[in-house]
């Protein structure tokens, strides 16, 4: 892996950062055994939603709030999605150095903040007199932040989607989540979990999100079919993947098939160009993450009234092909060096970390 990444980053600048992140990879090897007799519940309010002319179209996902038109991963970003109309958020978590869950998608503060610090490194009193880059300049928000703004009022309806990096410590991380969440009293009309989705890119995260929040749903986010497969085995677990990876012929619509004939949620990431919004409403998946969701909005709208060509050019095909291209080669990698490590399973039973299912009489998460 480490051989092959200077000459992928010679290559190409196409290269997508996370394949060339070696941490990915170190997590994903590191498998347990799936143990499916625990299931997590299945989130059936993140399926596409009828529309007024009886069909279904993907739930419009606002990737790091409305980042098309505000910083992303702020409170701005996110009050702006609410006000385009998404139906729910993607947002992403991290730790400071004093435990804090934060959201920001990268691991350091350099392009959003302009400082080369790591945020596990830095203290939540330090984040928080930092300033986004971008006008207007926005503070780094917490995850009870967000939180205590969906418990508002009128916002019972919109749903979270949580990418949990894989830059902490995954005991430290799910078990800070969970202490988050019961943290912050819900909307009296909807508990927690059934407004938030674990976003888990590695199998070792689930019998983690058994013991810590064994009430909440998970979906696994990847970008390699062969790995999100694991998943299949698994009770309930939806799918948040790669676009372009589901793009490739054959394989690509397989998959779709698959998970469908399995009943789970399907979401892409990041869609932003109209023609591959279109192709996920013509796939008819359940949701799509975007940066733009109130242009996802419109173009669902133009769907409906009959304006369904789908014109993708050679250059974004080539693109495509590109990426598949590179997801195979750093996945064959992959697979090579780790072959050994993921034959070793360990196994994890719930522990006394965890949150409960709510009683018919609770508002949320105890």
């Amino acid at each position: 892996m480490a051989a092959a990444k200077p000459i992928m980053q010679k290559v190409s600048p196409l290269v997508p950062p996370f394949l060339l992140d070696d941490r990915v990879y170190d997590t994903l090897s590191e498998a347990p055994s799936l143990d499916k007799n625990v299931a997590q519940p299945l989130p059936s309010w993140t399926f596409a939603r009828k529309r007024p002319s009886g069909g279904r179209m993907p739930q419009a996902i606002a990737h790091r709030g409305y980042k098309a038109k505000h910083p992303e991963n702020t409170m701005g970003a996110f009050r702006g999605a609410v006000k385009a109309k998404a139906h729910a958020m993607e947002t992403d978590i991290h730790l400071t150095k004093d435990d804090v869950v934060v959201l920001s998608h990268d691991a350091t503060l350099k392009r959003c903040y302009g400082k080369d610090e790591k945020i596990l490194d830095c203290t939540w009193e330090y984040i928080s007199q930092q300033r986004t880059l971008e006008a207007p300049h926005e503070p780094m928000p917490r995850l009870r932040d967000l939180l205590q703004f969906l418990a508002s009022p009128g916002l019972e309806n919109v749903w979270l989607l949580l990418d949990i990096k894989l830059d902490n410590d995954a005991d430290n991380v799910m078990r800070l989540i969970a202490e988050t969440i019961r943290s912050v009293p819900p909307n009296p009309l909807k508990p927690w979990n059934q407004r938030l989705v674990l976003g888990c890119w590695a199998v070792k995260f689930l019998p983690l999100c058994a013991e810590y929040l064994p009430a909440f749903p998970i979906t696994h986010i990847g970008f390699t079919i062969p790995y999100a497969r694991k998943f299949l085995s698994v009770p309930n677990v939806s799918f948040n993947m790669l676009q372009k990876t589901l793009m490739i012929p054959f394989f690509g619509a397989r998959f779709i098939r698959d998970v469908k004939a399995k009943r789970r949620p399907l979401f892409v990431w990041t869609v932003n160009e109209e023609a591959m919004m279109k192709w996920s409403i013509e796939r008819e998946l359940d949701g799509v993450i975007t940066d733009d969701p109130k242009r996802f909005l419109e173009i669902c709208d133009e769907w409906e009234q009959g304006k369904r060509e789908i014109n993708i050019s050679w250059r974004q095909w080539m693109m495509i092909a590109w990426i598949n291209l590179m997801v195979l080669v750093f996945g064959t990698i992959f697979w090579w060096k780790y072959s050994v490590a993921g034959k070793e399973k360990t196994t994890r039973k719930p522990g006394k970390g965890a949150v409960p299912l709510p009683s018919k009489n609770e508002g949320g998460v105890p």
